[in-house]
């Protein structure tokens, strides 16, 4: 670890330098269980759903439930309209016909018709169904029936109460590409299934909510044909552990190395199924997120870090790691200090896709016929010194790095660059 002195002595060294703020990393979202473009490579591969689902959740078997049950799902929050019923409640309706739905402060529910016509009152929940999917403006059309609570303050809630398969046909085209190879599809609708049936939200009137909070969902309008085959192929079964439904984590990209859920989420209870697995495929189908870099100025990193730089920035230092390599804490060091952050905090700070990221701060001076500088944390050896000549950067030679973090070599004129690995410093001119 570096000393307050220490530090001090090499901002001193680079006070006048150029510097660039380089993070590096992989991956999208939390990280925890199937990475779905991991699911498509390992399709892709002709791995079936079967064994891309034991492949992310370790240990794990596969077993059914009545795919006919039914969950319900919040679809909005304040006014509520609907179209496309026959029945609510004891009323019948035309389903041709817009009807709204209003709270009284008796906490019942009043059906109006064309017009705002109160057609009657209702206890909580009031239920509506037909012979086909129904509408509700401003969400969708859904299968199953609605129904409407009082929310509080005159709003009311819109939930869709519709069987398991029915909702998941909603669910896995709105979570994964329907271009996707059918195994990958296949271990959606499977996760999918049994993520709705193992996460409930706490909530009386809803189990679970119609985007991220829970999965996203689109009801009708998110079916194809290509979804319904994976969910039809795959009807009621669900990933179990030691004989009982497994939570069913998911998400987008993992960047090679999925994570252990008490490693990315901190006092979370270990689960035996959702470890840190390697994931050799999650590149596949173009990911855009298997690999990211972003560079800053020092001056910019400072202030999106705001109130966690102790004096001057000097980097950031990793000091511990999940199983892939996410970071669960870090020190941000500066001239005045250290202060100790969450990955989670630094993923939110600067806005990154995932945890998995490394950070580099390569700062370099131009004296006359020198080039000298540090790279923060240090890498161990040497960097590379590169020149720019007819049009093009080429490496002229390595330089090594002191313990601390500092190089300096002897140049002739011209434009130079220090890299280290993928990372790339500042341009600077020597005379």
């Amino acid at each position: 670890m570096l000393t307050a002195v220490v530090l001090l002595l090499i901002v001193a060294a680079v006070a006048n330098a150029a510097s660039v703020f380089d993070i590096r990393g992989g991956g999208y979202g939390h990280g925890i269980g199937m990475s779905q473009y991991g699911a498509e490579g390992y399709a892709l591969h002709g791995a079936d759903y079967r064994t891309i689902l034991a492949h992310y959740y370790s240990g794990t078997a596969l077993g059914t439930t009545d795919p006919e049950r039914i969950v319900r799902v919040l679809l909005s929050t304040g006014r509520a309209s609907f179209s496309g019923a026959t029945i609510a409640g004891s009323a019948r309706l035309q389903p041709g016909t817009t009807y709204t739905v209003t709270a009284t402060s008796a906490g019942k529910l009043q059906l109006h018709g064309a017009g705002g016509k109160t057609l009657g009152t209702f206890a909580a929940p009031l239920t509506v169904s037909g012979t086909a999917p129904l509408r509700v403006p401003g969400s969708g059309t859904y299968r199953g029936s609605l129904q409407f609570t009082p929310a509080g303050g005159g709003s009311v809630n819109t939930v869709d109460a519709v069987g398991l398969d029915d909702y998941v046909r909603g669910v896995v085209a709105a979570e994964m590409p329907a271009s996707w190879a059918p195994a990958a599809l296949e271990a959606q609708a499977v996760a999918a299934r049994t993520y709705a049936i193992t996460t409930g939200v706490g909530a009386a009137d809803y189990d679970l909510y119609d985007d991220t909070r829970s999965q996203v969902y689109g009801g009708v309008g998110a079916e194809t044909a290509a979804t319904d085959a994976a969910v039809a192929a795959t009807s009621g079964q669900i990933v179990t552990y030691d004989g009982k439904p497994a939570v069913t984590y998911f998400f987008s990209s993992s960047g090679g190395h999925t994570e252990s859920i008490q490693d990315a989420w901190p006092g979370a209870t270990p689960e035996p199924w959702l470890r840190g697995v390697p994931d050799p495929y999650d590149g596949a189908a173009g990911d855009p997120y298997h690999s990211w870099s972003l560079q800053l100025s020092l001056a910019s990193a400072t202030a999106k870090l705001r109130g966690l730089v102790r004096g001057s920035l000097v980097g950031i230092t990793i000091v511990r790691q999940g199983t892939s390599g996410r970071i669960m804490t870090a020190r941000v060091v500066a001239t005045r200090g250290q202060t100790t952050v969450s990955g989670a905090q630094l993923q939110d700070l600067f806005g990154l896709d995932s945890t998995l990221a490394t950070f580099t701060v390569i700062a370099t001076q131009d004296p006359t016929g020198r080039l000298t500088g540090t790279v923060y944390p240090a890498p161990h050896g040497s960097v590379s010194v590169q020149s720019f000549a007819g049009g093009r950067w080429r490496t002229t030679g390595r330089v090594t790095v002191s313990a601390a973090g500092r190089y300096s070599t002897t140049v002739s004129a011209g434009r130079y660059r220090i890299t280290t690995g993928a990372v790339t410093g500042p341009v600077v001119t020597v005379r």
